[in-house]
């Protein structure tokens, strides 16, 4: 195998980690904003220990994400934007990376 291919080969892996790590970054802030929806409306019991671990899981790995949005928005009320502009940026770079940086690392015209 040339030196060219083994190198193309390892850009395609690794363009298709970051994509696979941004479609479960998306799963995890869908799963959060829908598990925060059901905890809000009393929907599910919270004194649930099982539930609960997953609330707490689900919090842990989206605030990362969210914090430094919530800063740069206004106080919205009730209303929390951040997961929205989360994604909006995920979908931003799942694009440009498929877009832009993938075919000028493969050489595709």
């Amino acid at each position: 195998m040339s030196v060219n291919k083994e190198l193309e080969t390892g850009m395609i892996a690794v363009i298709g980690t970051l994509n696979f790590i941004i479609n479960i970054a998306w799963f995890l802030i869908i799963a959060s904003a829908i598990f925060s929806w059901l905890y809000a409306f009393n929907v599910i019991n919270v004194n649930n220990q099982a539930i609960n671990m997953i609330g707490r899981s689900l919090y842990q790995l989206t605030e990362p994400l969210y914090r430094p949005i919530r800063r740069i928005l206004p106080n919205m009320g009730g209303v929390d934007l951040s997961p929205l502009v989360v994604l909006v940026i995920l979908y931003f770079l799942q694009l440009f990376l498929n877009t832009t940086i993938a075919p000028a690392l493969l050489g595709v015209d």
